[in-house]
């Protein structure tokens, strides 16, 4: 099924936060409804994460890993080809703490630890040629519940809506690994027109206002691959996650 992100679609030139910089790397912080990079699903797009840094930083930019177009948060790239070889090679060894936080349908128990090897994710078109047999991969992915509200409405057969915040911290990098592990354990992320819930999705966009994939990649942790002192490099939630918040008064701080 395709994307399809309608309200987080960019009309304008956005002007990316630039969360982190120095003479090695540039962080970014991506926002919903924006590819990477340039790819056969993009014929209609105008403008491209990869481009848009470039243009800011003024030089070229090598992208070191990737967020789904509907997934927002933060998004690292080196600044020169050994840099892109060190954060890569670290991404690889999983190396580099990846936290993010998603909104789930239903009451996700406190916390817990998803290990369930999934198949390789396949592009109809750009895979066309791999193997369509390629057996399951380790994944694992660690989870704990920080908040969970309900709305008082019904959908589909259920008298109310129920909610959880969850953050989670991926241990391997497979290809939507969040949102088949979450949707695995039966609590789909709002928003997920992949894996998600065909009657909550149209409830939350009519409650709140907004239709987008409810993901967020909050932070990157690692030693600099130069200077091999520790970074943390983190976004802050944006101003349609603090709607949602507001609205089911939940309190919510970034460590």
């Amino acid at each position: 099924m395709t994307e399809q992100l309608n309200e987080c679609e960019l009309d304008e030139k956005p002007v990316l936060n630039i969360l982190y910089q120095d003479d090695y790397m540039v962080a970014v912080d991506k926002p919903a409804g924006l590819f990477v990079h340039r790819s056969f699903l993009d014929r209609h797009e105008k403008y491209f994460a990869l481009q848009l840094v470039r243009d800011q930083v003024g030089k070229y930019v090598y992208p070191i890993h990737r967020l789904d177009k509907p997934t927002s948060g933060v998004l690292l790239f080196a600044l020169d080809e050994k840099t892109a070889k060190a954060l890569n090679e670290l991404f690889d060894q999983r190396a580099i703490e990846k936290t993010y936080f998603a909104l789930v349908r239903g009451f996700l128990n406190e916390c817990g630890v998803v290990d369930y090897p999934l198949k390789p994710k396949l592009d109809k078109i750009g895979d066309k040629f791999a193997s369509q047999d390629k057996e399951a991969q380790l994944a694992i992915t660690e989870y704990q519940t920080l908040q969970q509200g309900v709305i008082n409405k019904p959908v589909g057969r259920y008298d109310s809506v129920r909610y959880s915040l969850v953050r989670l911290k991926p241990k391997t990098g497979r290809r939507h690994q969040i949102r088949r592990h979450l949707a695995h354990l039966r609590f789909p992320i709002i928003g997920d027109v992949n894996y998600g819930d065909n009657k909550q999705n149209p409830f939350f966009h009519q409650e709140f206002g907004f239709k987008r994939l409810m993901l967020f990649a909050q932070s990157l942790q690692f030693d600099h691959p130069v200077t091999k002192k520790p970074i943390m490099i983190s976004a802050s939630f944006d101003q349609q996650w603090q709607q949602l918040f507001d609205q089911l008064e939940w309190q919510v701080e970034l460590a």
